[in-house]
């Protein structure tokens, strides 16, 4: 059996942390051997402690005490500094031959869309015949703003490009977004017995479950990015437009037709809290990298005697 990796990638702030304790979690539950390896020297603290941890190389507090850098320049002096010593990964990866990694990365967006780094350590980890999947975490609440959640949807696609291995993408922090759409009880269908209180508070509650359900419909054109959202926010902010806004509109159409033509950007939803939810996006990742495929029967260590 290869050896198989998740690349966990995402802003600063988009759940990557919980990804990888939640994927843990699901993976150890379902009898995989799984590690995490922590490849961000800023990190603090871990529900699962790393196996691997960057920090016993090199630390982003020591890079900034000694020269002066600041948190970014720090940051990526860590990395390249991994680079440069890459015996040293490779020493610390190279027992776990059939074991499956799930590798939690820095938050910094440059490192998968301005620089190299990422993408030289990916061909390391190829070298070592090593599976990737990278998984790039965004997060739900994006979503409010569409100008945002638009700069998101190009940083996937920077990121995909850039670095050029199997990949998903992931809408996190569905469990802040979802909830129990369309589900009348029986108590809320019986009035007729209720004081105008209880009624105007049942009445508010109905009137959040119709939100929610136009929220859920409303999502479909989030998960598959709908181009046509970015029109929309411009067309809404003005019914004239200005001089202003028309100076940006051939950048906004550029952008839109990108997006459209390539259509390379797609997310799917997880819901921490879900258990099916989890799995799916666990298998997605398999998927992606064929993780099972060369699997090979194994015999039990301990044979059990059966009494008859």
């Amino acid at each position: 059996m290869g050896r198989h990796c998740q690349l966990v990638m995402g802003p600063a702030g988009s759940g990557k942390s919980t990804y990888c304790a939640t994927m843990m979690t699901h993976c150890q539950a379902a009898g995989r051997k799984v590690h995490l390896v922590n490849l961000d020297p800023a990190a603090e603290r871990f529900e699962y402690e790393p196996t691997i941890d960057i920090r016993e190389l090199i630390t982003l507090e020591d890079v900034m005490g000694e020269l002066d850098y600041g948190p970014n320049g720090g940051l990526i002096y860590c990395l390249e500094f991994l680079l440069n010593n890459i015996d040293w990964l490779e020493e610390e990866i190279g027992s776990y031959d059939e074991d499956y990694l799930i590798i939690d990365c820095p938050g910094q967006i440059e490192l998968y869309t301005h620089f190299s780094i990422m993408r030289r350590l990916c061909e390391a980890l190829g070298r070592w015949n090593m599976s990737i999947c990278g998984v790039y975490c965004l997060e739900s609440q994006f979503i409010e703003d569409k100008n945002k959640y638009f700069s998101g949807v190009l940083s996937a696609m920077s990121t995909m490009v850039n670095l050029e291995i199997s990949h998903i993408n992931v809408m996190t922090k569905m469990d802040l977004v979802v909830g129990d759409y369309g589900n009348i009880s029986k108590e809320d269908q019986d009035n007729e017995a209720l004081d105008e209180k209880t009624k105007k508070k049942r009445q508010r509650k109905n009137d959040l479950r119709a939100e929610r359900i136009m929220v859920e419909r409303e999502m479909e054109r989030y998960l598959e990015p709908d181009p046509l959202l970015m029109a929309e926010e411009a067309g809404a902010e003005e019914s004239t437009p200005s001089a202003w806004t028309m100076k940006f509109q051939a950048l906004n159409q550029a952008i839109v037709q990108l997006i459209s033509d390539y259509s390379m950007v797609s997310f799917i939803p997880l819901n921490i809290t879900d258990e099916e939810s989890v799995e799916y996006v666990l298998s997605s990742v398999d998927h992606a990298m064929q993780y099972g495929e060369d699997l090979e029967p194994k015999e039990p260590d301990d044979k059990v005697d059966y009494e008859y």
